[in-house]
């Protein structure tokens, strides 16, 4: 999609996908994730970098962009680095502290962060794909789960959407699923 240089980027409508509600867990679970992935997204849609980039209530850094640059190194470490033991760079540039991914925003690079976390989904679901929720890898020193890493992630999403929900009504107003 071309913007004429006047027109800023807004984040696109996102469709969530359905699921099955009695499917094998290593079938639901995946669905789970897509679900509140693609609502992260929703909570994004029709905003502007400007606004993405707009923090909620002093004195927290949070904001949508934040999540967005959040949940991409979140999946990369979790999927990618940990389950999948790709040699793949860590996201530093977005800070060496835990919560920098909220800092030093870049409303004009918006776009390419959110471009960014979609090509980090396909990448994460592509290193786990065909592996057993009962694969077992190790990382610290202690052992987990890919349905652990599943359960993790959905939880981190469900969490973070609430604030994205937060956010969103900060930003314009907008409530709702």
């Amino acid at each position: 999609m071309t913007h004429a240089p006047d027109t800023p980027w807004t984040a696109p409508d996102v469709e969530r996908p359905g699921g099955s509600l009695v499917a094998p867990e290593a079938q639901m679970l995946p669905e789970m994730l897509a679900w509140h992935r693609s609502t992260l997204l929703s909570k994004c849609s029709g905003l502007t970098g400007e606004q993405l980039a707009e923090r909620s209530v002093a004195p927290s850094a949070l904001s949508l962009l934040g999540l967005l640059r959040h949940l991409r190194k979140v999946e990369r470490i979790w999927l990618r680095q940990r389950v999948a033991r790709e040699e793949v760079e860590s996201l530093h540039g977005f800070g060496s502290g835990r919560d920098l991914d909220f800092e030093d925003l870049d409303p004009a690079a918006a776009r390419a962060d959110y471009e960014a976390l979609l090509d980090e989904w396909v990448l994460a679901d592509r290193a786990v794909a065909g592996r057993s929720l009962d694969d077992v890898v190790e990382s610290g020193g202690d052992p987990f789960s890919l349905r652990f890493v599943y359960l993790h992630l959905i939880g981190e999403y469900a969490r973070h959407n609430g604030h994205a929900d937060l956010v969103r009504e900060h930003v314009d107003g907008a409530t709702g699923a």
